[in-house]
């Protein structure tokens, strides 16, 4: 198959051979992968994105060398392998979590060499999660099911109370999705942060209710505005009073170094922080203000299986518009000139790689 696949840690397009399904797998063709934000991790700098995986108790392997990358993905089923059950006709357009187990092994499908991801004209999928696309939905806005499920985890793991003021920074499709997701559950305020205007722009059709360029002021100095009690003792004399103040969530998906300490020093007291972004380096911060703010830190990362079916029925029934933030659509000989265009927030939020397409 034609495959754009790591090569001393650039893209380079070969012919590499095909994927082979073994027992409980499916063979599919590729109909649209998205490029994520951590595929650009990976290529930019895959020694550390590999100490991360390995530390953080993943399957570790050079990312830099012989890895089709792609995991947010929307395929066609060609073929099954030996011991499946075959639910689902050849030709049905499935999509799924990017999760490969088999006798290969287990591993994150576009992660790892043996589960070869959606860069290629053909992958293998754990049959148990392959799920059909409903409602004849663009295979380009099914693949970003994947994107959409790691908001709706980072939304879970944050609970927000009701009432509670969401403020997410940094609206690449991760925080895009956090957005949608937050307003499909009925939460806001939602406050969205970014200093590109074409996705605060995004932000606003997925429905956020206010939106700040903090190239021209500080989203921290909001929080009053929108009725959150900022400092410590001011809260606590709120609770003594028996006041109930809104609770305050910041979400982090920015992943740069830095800037967990800038949200811890701007969160008000008692937040939730949500660690959502990819940051591969180390940053600093302030146990002494973390403690006497009684702030919250959470990480957060993929989504599970219920919470990819969950997402794939909001966005197929209209609960959430994933389709909005695509901005461009790749093949594969122009997959690399791509990913430099996604280093320019203003020009692209999310473009989808289609292996059928003919470019150079």
């Amino acid at each position: 198959m034609r495959a754009a696949i790591t090569r001393a840690g650039a893209l380079v397009v070969e012919e590499v051979p095909d994927p082979v399904p073994q027992a409980g797998q499916v063979l599919v063709r590729t109909l649209a992968c998205g490029i994520c934000g951590s595929d650009l991790h990976a290529l930019g700098d895959p020694a550390a994105f590999a100490d991360v995986v390995r530390r953080s108790g993943g399957t570790p392997c050079d990312i830099a060398d012989g890895v089709v990358l792609g995991h947010e993905f929307a395929a066609e089923i060609v073929d099954y392998g030996p011991g499946t059950v075959r639910a689902l006709p050849t030709g049905t357009v499935v999509c799924g979590p990017p999760i490969g187990f088999g006798p290969q092994g287990t591993g994150i499908i576009g992660y790892t060499p043996v589960f070869p991801g959606g860069f290629g004209e053909y992958m293998i999928l754990s049959e148990a999660f392959t799920l059909p696309v409903p409602n004849g939905l663009d295979p380009r806005t099914a693949a970003l099911t994947e994107p959409f499920s790691v908001a709706t985890r980072a939304v879970r793991r944050a609970e927000p109370a009701p009432g509670a003021v969401s403020m997410v920074i940094g609206l690449g499709p991760v925080g895009l999705g956090i957005v949608a997701v937050l307003k499909a559950r009925g939460h806001g305020p939602v406050v969205a942060v970014d200093f590109s205007p074409t996705r605060r722009a995004l932000a606003a059709k997925l429905g956020a209710d206010l939106l700040i360029d903090p190239a021209l002021e500080s989203p921290y100095d909001r929080w009053t505005s929108l009725g959150v009690i900022t400092g410590t003792m001011d809260r606590m004399a709120a609770e003594y009073r028996g006041l109930k103040p809104p609770e305050a969530v910041v979400f982090e998906c920015v992943g740069s170094p830095g800037m967990l300490a800038r949200v811890v020093e701007g969160a008000p007291a008692a937040s939730k922080i949500v660690l959502v972004g990819v940051c591969l380096r180390p940053d600093t911060v302030e146990p002494g203000l973390v403690a006497n703010k009684e702030l919250d830190i959470r990480g957060s990362f993929g989504g599970s299986p219920a919470e990819y079916r969950q997402t794939l029925r909001d966005i197929a029934e209209g609960r959430i518009d994933a389709g909005v933030i695509i901005t461009g659509t790749t093949g594969l000989g122009s997959l690399a000139g791509a990913i430099a265009e996604l280093g320019e927030p203003d020009r692209h939020a999310k473009i989808v790689v289609d292996p059928s397409l003919e470019d150079s």
